[in-house]
């Protein structure tokens, strides 16, 4: 099946925050962070929005071209490479929280969690979320999309990195050629994530 992408621009912000909103609804992930379904339906979109905001200002989404699924890059940079200079930057998880829900402790708990267990050292590519409409799933877009990225990452001798939000998402990154890190993130009285690491293929 051919499937077009294109990279997202602002302009498609509306439809990439409706997508994710959408795809992660019924999330494990999500629904701990926000639990109860009419709480999520009312609140869940502000912290998807939040999230493509960082994304689009400083990394890129892949969208494919009906905007049926898009896939959150991130660059992170080799820790030597890490600019410390701005006294903001550990304050984001707070910010996030204020922005998006200021009474719900999980939407900064999740950001630090995911934070802590983040592999340093090497620079690679991060796929911070990919995200599939819900009448689309199985149809092999997110393999696309999330191939097309790790073509380049093989190219250029770059890791990628993601945590894993269910079972069967982890199984799928596994095909793909991603590694289980060993160190799961059990969330509090919620599901687990799975980090995963993938070394560049050698051609």
């Amino acid at each position: 099946m051919g499937v077009v992408i294109r990279t997202a621009g602002e302009d498609d912000r509306e439809r990439v925050v409706r997508l994710l909103d959408e795809a992660f609804q019924d999330d494990p992930v999500s629904s701990w962070v926000f639990p109860g379904v009419e709480y999520r339906r009312r609140t869940h979109h502000r912290l998807m929005a939040a999230f493509a905001d960082a994304v689009f200002a400083d990394g890129r989404i892949d969208l494919t071209e009906d905007a049926s699924a898009c896939a959150l890059w991130l660059p992170f940079p080799a820790e030597g490479d890490v600019d410390a200079g701005d006294p903001g930057a550990e304050d984001v998880p707070a910010r996030v929280r204020e922005a998006v829900d200021p009474e719900n402790e999980r939407v900064e708990l999740i950001a630090r969690l995911t934070e802590d267990i983040h592999p340093a050292g090497r620079a690679h590519a991060y796929l911070w979320m990919i995200g599939v409409a819900p009448g689309r799933q199985g149809e092999g877009l997110g393999t696309a999309l999330i191939g097309t990225v790790l073509d380049r990452c093989d190219r250029e001798a770059l890791p990628a990195y993601l945590e894993a939000s269910s079972a069967r998402s982890k199984v799928l990154y596994e095909r793909l050629g991603f590694e289980f890190t060993g160190r799961a993130l059990d969330l509090p009285d919620g599901p687990r994530m799975w980090p995963m690491w993938r070394e560049p293929r050698t051609r």
